[in-house]
């Protein structure tokens, strides 16, 4: 459909984390999606005000894959983006009927980073260590398959940190500065703030992401945002330093203060959107299965509607 036929169409976006909407806020900014005739409202939620508090992931199963608020499930947004392994979790959860529509274009990392004075220096040496992470999000699942290559199944202990503002990350490096664990995972923009801060990485690892669509997510709207969302990845692959203020404005100054230049260019990495293959999908949710994450039970149809455009 042509940009003169193309219906203005209101789509509402949920934002999780920064990061990972990066290409979204640019194509906003630049006109790209009004191009296409779509206007796409930001949501974000919020989690209170709560201090950090751990929870052990002996029952991880009493926290919902979607967060204590899902403005997804409630009907309030078309799309919302996370990690593969979270994505695939939640589409099985879903009581909207939402389904796996596209890889997002963003492909983020995660790292395991310890206090300054840690005496922790490789990963053998986080055996039995607590690692603070959110359950059923993107630091959880790669917690644990970075440290899976270095510890057995039984030296790996993760614990959930959850509340205190809308950013568990801000939550999690929060918990680590002030000794409620002694090693937590995070993404950017925390990963700069811990680098700035002279933490150390243990180790990181990028990773894939997924779209989740609402059933009523037609192939030509998301087309349409998706046509957008290239355009945006091409100004981030040229430079992402201009659009990382987005990043810096997660961060509280009392924390400390960032510039564009702390960023490492080459850990901002976005791709155009894509479908997501059965073989990555078989692979993924066989391993999530062999560590009781999700059930046997779904097949590739039930998780999988990809609506994106190869081109």
């Amino acid at each position: 459909m042509s940009n003169a036929t193309l219906k203005l169409k209101k789509v509402r976006n949920e934002i999780s984390g920064t990061v990972f909407s990066l290409p979204y806020y640019v194509a906003r900014d630049k006109g790209y999606f009004a191009d296409e005739g779509i206007d796409i409202e930001f949501i974000k939620r919020g989690s209170g005000d709560r201090k950090p508090e751990i929870s052990l992931i002996d029952d991880h199963r009493l926290v919902s894959s979607f967060g204590a608020l899902s403005l997804f499930e409630r009907g309030e947004s078309t799309l919302y983006r996370a990690c593969e392994w979270g994505q695939v979790r939640r589409t099985y959860d879903s009581s909207r009927g939402g389904q796996v529509v596209a890889k997002r274009a963003a492909i983020a990392s995660q790292a395991i980073v310890v206090r300054p004075d840690s005496p922790y220096n490789i990963p053998q040496d986080l055996a039995n260590v607590p690692i603070g992470v959110n359950f059923h999000h993107g630091s959880h699942y790669i917690a644990i398959q970075i440290l899976e290559g270095f510890l057995s199944k039984e030296e790996i202990k993760v614990v959930h940190i959850e509340g205190g503002g809308a950013d568990k990350h801000f939550n999690r490096f929060v918990a680590l500065r002030d000794g409620l664990v002694d090693a937590v995972a995070v993404m950017e923009p925390w990963i700069t703030v811990a680098e700035k801060l002279g933490y150390k990485i243990i180790a990181e690892a990028h990773y894939v992401g997924l779209e989740i669509g609402s059933p009523e997510l037609d192939k030509e709207t998301f087309e349409a945002i998706n046509k957008a969302i290239r355009r945006a990845v091409k100004d981030l692959q040229d430079d992402p330093l201009p659009y990382v203020q987005y990043l810096i404005d997660d961060v509280s100054e009392d924390i400390v203060k960032l510039e564009p230049s702390d960023f490492r260019r080459n850990r901002l990495r976005y791709a155009d959107p894509a479908p997501y293959p059965e073989a990555d999908f078989r692979r993924t949710y066989n391993w999530m299965v062999n560590w009781g994450l999700i059930e046997p039970d779904a097949s590739f149809e039930q998780i999988v509607d990809n609506r994106v455009i190869k081109l």
